[in-house]
C-alpha cells in the first residue's frame, strides 16, 4: 500500500482554504492546516497548527518545527490584503501585506523543499488572484504581492521540477465566499457576474478542484504555471 501523503494547507480555517482542506483530506492525504487562532480548529479530521504569519520570527519558529513533519503537498493560501488609494497608503501596510502573502509562503517552501527532495516528489501550489494576472486601482499592495507570488512560484518550479517537484499558482477569480457576501451582498455579486462569460461566481469547490489536480499525482507535467479560475474573465478583460 502506498504512503498516504501528508499535505499543509495555510489559512484552512474559512473559504477557499478550508475547501482546499476538505478536498485533499476527501482525496485521501492527512491534511494539516493553519490558523491564526491557539485555540482554532479546522475542517473534520484535519489537523490544526496555529501560525501568525504577520509576524516573523513566529513564521521562521512554525517553519522549524514542520521540516522534520515531512510535507509531500504544500498549499501556500494563507493571505491579507487592504485596499485604498496609493496617496493614503501607509509603507507599514504595505510591508505587512508583503510579509503574509510572498515573505511567508517563501519560508514555507524553504522548509518543505529539503524534505520533497529526498522523496523525489513534492507538490507545491501558491494561491495567487486575478488581481496577480492583471491590476485594479487601490490594490496597488495587493496586486504587488500577487504578481511576486507567480515569479517566485515560476522561478521555484525551474529550480526543482528535476527533483519531482512540481509548483504551480492558482489565480482564483470572484469567488462566493462568506466574506464576498458580507462586503458586496447578493445584489453586488449579482452585478459583478455580469462582467464574467460564464455569468455567475464561482465556488470554493471549483478553486479546491483545480488545487487538488495540481497537488495529486494525476499532476505529471504542470509546473511554473499561474492557473485562473475565473470563469473567463481574465482572458475577456471583463
Amino acid at each position: 500500500m502506498a504512503e498516504q501523503r501528508k499535505a499543509l494547507v495555510t489559512g484552512g480555517t474559512k473559504g477557499i482554504g478550508r475547501a482546499i482542506a476538505e478536498r485533499l483530506r476527501d482525496d485521501g492525504m492527512a491534511v494539516t492546516i493553519t490558523g491564526t487562532r491557539p485555540d482554532g480548529q479546522g475542517p473534520k479530521g484535519c489537523d490544526y497548527l496555529p501560525v501568525n504569519f504577520s509576524d516573523r520570527a513566529a513564521t521562521l519558529a512554525f517553519a522549524e518545527n514542520i521540516t522534520a513533519i515531512g510535507f509531500d503537498v504544500l498549499v501556500n493560501n494563507a493571505g491579507t490584503n487592504k485596499v485604498g488609494p496609493i496617496e493614503d497608503y501607509a509603507v507599514e501596510d504595505f510591508e505587512l501585506i508583503m510579509q503574509v502573502n510572498v515573505t511567508a509562503p517563501f519560508i514555507m517552501c524553504k522548509a518543505v523543499i529539503p524534505g520533497m527532495k529526498k522523496k523525489g516528489w513534492g507538490r507545491i501550489v501558491n494561491i495567487s488572484s486575478l488581481w496577480g494576472i492583471g491590476a485594479r486601482e487601490h490594490r496597488q499592495a495587493y496586486t504587488a504581492s500577487k504578481f511576486a507570488i507567480d515569479g517566485m512560484t515560476a522561478s521555484i518550479a525551474a529550480e526543482v521540477a528535476e527533483d519531482g517537484i512540481l509548483a504551480n499558482c492558482v489565480a482564483p477569480g470572484f469567488i462566493r465566499t462568506d466574506l464576498s457576501v458580507k462586503n458586496l451582498g447578493e445584489a453586488g455579486l449579482a452585478e459583478m457576474a455580469k462582467r464574467i462569460p460564464i455569468r455567475r461566481c464561482g465556488s470554493v469547490e471549483e478553486v479546491a478542484g483545480t488545487v487538488a489536480f495540481l497537488a495529486g499525482p494525476q499532476n505529471t507535467y504542470i509546473a511554473g504555471l499561474n492557473i485562473p479560475v475565473d470563469g473567463g474573465f481574465t482572458r475577456s478583460r471583463g
